[in-house]
């Protein structure tokens, strides 16, 4: 069968700063509900400068200059071993500084919602000018910047939302509505946001990878934001908006939502798009979350540690037809948790991971790495929630010895064998599965592992519409090399079966 190939990917960081403190949820609602919080007070000497964040191990495993294995070097926690000269540069995307993203935001406005002062946008176009991936036609959407009394009184007036740098006043992003909700400056900057770093993410994916972005057909955007108005509050496209960015100009696309499930879901409707053969070139792609900059801030400053919640992330994936070589998207290896799986760990993980394996014949030990929920610890540790990659691969290895794939004894080998430390942000959908994708591509084309199980998982009863818990996977695997659509055999073999009916045909011709 000829599946679609994972082609390409790219992983983007923003780094946030100032959003932490005026734009996270947990600082927002600090400041309604408590708003002499000492949190607060101290939250400003715990925030992180750039170069700290590029120097931050977990970082440059994200945008691919190192790899997960290499986590291992260290000791936890991380954020105390800053590496010496790290690049912003990654093999697979790039850490951008504040200030340009905020020039990225106004860039990727199309109704003129985000206004800049005069004097940051020129100071930002003159950056902005040396990136590599912004081109005259982008830049030339920052125009010419405004007065910062001007500025001052929409925020002031007309309750748009203020943009900082190095907490002064830059910028705003106005309202799209006078009464509509959802049109509100507010959600209007977080949805600006989610643009800016997934449109950040698509046009690495092309530099990094490439490849001409006319050829690609559709795009499949799953962040978890939504956008829409008062009659239709999710109604979408982010998937158009981005590609209108990137320069995907013969792309059509929608919008796949399911909380942090969401890219693994996507992950799938993409491959079986390009399997069918409805298109040929599909990109799954992601913005990051404002709201989830410092979630766990309270914590981390209650540990006198740094704010490790200070970046938006991204991402993207090229999924094409099949090319005989890079990685293949098993789409008959696919888990899921259905409506009457149940919610338990071990249910959840049955559906997920055992009941594919055990549809094509396969222990859990025959898949090289599985690629779970791959939350930074240096994160989620101090916040209680533990080392989440580990607790889930110490379930698949409860799962294996229930299964008696391997011995109680050997757990603790599973794990090390078939799992990896987690280094993606807490951004939500960013590091269920994904994160991995790319480093997967590599190995499995060096011939390092031969297949991965991308896992993601979803907590649906946030929303208030059903309890249920979700998650879906797909197994990504080492090319066998291009079969013939119709009769399932290689070219080469189409080739030796023409060149014997010419001989054969020739041969009766003779014969008669």
């Amino acid at each position: 069968m000829n599946y679609s190939v994972v082609k390409g990917t790219s992983y983007v960081l923003v780094h946030a700063e100032d959003m932490v403190i005026h734009n996270g949820t947990t600082q927002s609602t600090e400041r309604v509900v408590n708003p002499d919080s000492e949190y607060l007070k101290k939250l400003p000497n715990h925030l992180r400068s750039f170069d700290e964040a590029v120097n931050y191990i977990p970082n440059q495993v994200y945008i691919g200059n190192m790899k997960p294995e290499e986590l291992k070097n260290y000791e936890q926690p991380w954020y105390n071993k800053p590496l010496e000269n790290a690049s912003r540069d990654g093999k697979f995307g790039e850490i951008m500084p504040e200030d340009e993203f905020i020039g990225l935001i106004k860039i990727v406005d199309a109704f003129d919602l985000v206004k800049l002062t005069t004097e940051f946008t020129e100071e930002v176009r003159a950056k902005l000018e040396k990136h590599p991936l912004i081109n005259e036609e982008l830049l030339a959407r920052l125009k010419k910047g405004d007065e910062l009394a001007d500025i001052e009184k929409l925020i002031d007036e007309q309750g748009a939302e203020a943009l900082y740098l190095d907490n002064k006043v830059v910028g705003c992003v106005k309202r799209g509505h006078d009464v509509d909700a959802n049109l509100t400056a507010h959600v209007l900057f977080e949805n600006l946001v989610c643009k800016a770093s997934g449109v950040l993410a698509g046009l690495n994916l092309v530099a990094k990878n490439d490849f001409n972005p006319e050829d690609v057909d559709y795009v499949i955007e799953c962040s978890e934001e939504a956008c829409g108005d008062m009659n239709q509050r999710g109604g979408g496209n982010f998937a158009k908006a981005i590609a209108e960015m990137v320069g995907f100009t013969n792309a059509t696309g929608s919008d796949t939502r399911g909380f942090c499930a969401a890219p693994a879901h996507a992950l799938i409707v993409a491959a079986s798009l390009v399997q069918a053969g409805t298109f040929k070139n599909v990109v799954v792609v992601a913005g990051g979350s404002t709201a989830k900059l410092g979630m766990n801030g309270k914590n981390h400053v209650g540990k006198d540690m740094p704010i490790l919640e200070d970046v938006v992330g991204g991402f993207a994936v090229l999924v094409s037809e099949n090319d005989g070589v890079n990685p293949v998207l098993r789409t008959d290896l696919v888990g899921r948790h259905s409506v009457g799986t149940g919610s338990s760990p071990q249910a959840v993980m049955s559906g997920l991971v055992t009941e594919p394996l055990d549809n094509a014949g396969l222990k859990i030990t025959d898949i090289d790495k599985y690629s779970v929920e791959m939350q930074n610890p240096d994160v989620t540790k101090p916040a209680g929630a533990g080392d989440v990659p580990a607790a889930n691969y110490k379930m698949l290895g409860a799962l294996g010895v229930m299964r008696k794939d391997l011995e109680r004894s050997q757990i603790n080998e599973f794990m090390e064998k078939h799992g990896m430390e987690g280094w993606a942000p807490t951004q939500g959908h960013i590091p269920s599965g994904v994160p991995y994708l790319g480093f997967a591509r590599e190995d499995i084309l060096e011939g390092k592992i031969k297949n991965t199980m991308i896992v993601g998982k979803g907590s649906l009863f946030l929303g208030r519409m059903t309890n249920l818990f979700d998650g879906v996977s797909i197994v990504v695997e080492k090319n066998p090399g291009k079969a013939d659509e119709e009769k399932g055999v290689s070219e080469e073999e189409v080739r030796k079966l023409v060149a014997e009916s010419m001989r054969d045909f020739a041969s009766h011709l003779l014969q008669d």
